[in-house]
């Protein structure tokens, strides 16, 4: 599970600071209130997944795995990435006193406080941030396991003696 933890965190890492860092130092800016960077931010940090699966197969497989093997590493990796982006923002809501629900569900009609209401329920919350994430690690998991079960594909370097 080291493997988990360490790409897990990586990528989950990695997607927090840039998205983080946008709403701090440019909250107005088009680009990063977009929903398209923000899932290429999740997609590009994602690719440790494959790295991580890789990894695995060229130190503690000798090499060779098998989809299934490859495909329970990477969506470990994907879990680990969930949970630190989860975690990770709500301690941003909670240190900034939750004033992003308060901006994000703005409105005053109906809908808007309705969204208000349920987001602000930590469960509903949670579950939203995490399935934002999900679905991206999961794809990125079935790639990798399907290219990663064919050593030939970027094997690891042997040293000559």
């Amino acid at each position: 599970m080291r493997y988990a933890l360490v790409y897990g965190l990586l990528s989950g890492t990695v997607i927090i600071a840039v998205i983080l860092s946008g709403i701090l130092l440019a909250p107005d800016s088009p680009i990063f209130s977009s929903v398209w960077f923000g899932y290429l931010v999740m997609f590009v940090a994602m690719t440790f997944i494959f790295v991580g699966v890789r990894r695995y197969r060229d130190v503690e497989k000798g090499g060779v795995i098998r989809f299934l093997p490859a495909l329970g590493m990477g969506l470990a990796i994907a879990l680990v990435a969930v949970l630190a982006y989860v975690a990770i923002w709500e301690i941003y809501l909670a240190a900034t006193n939750y004033a992003f629900i308060d901006r994000y569900f703005s409105g005053t009609d109906p809908a808007s406080r309705a969204w208000h209401a349920w987001y602000s329920n930590p469960l509903n919350r949670a579950g939203t941030t995490a399935l934002e994430l999900l679905p991206v690690g999961a794809v990125v998991a079935l790639v990798s396991a399907g290219l990663l079960r064919n050593p030939r594909l970027l094997p690891a370097r042997r040293e000559i003696n």
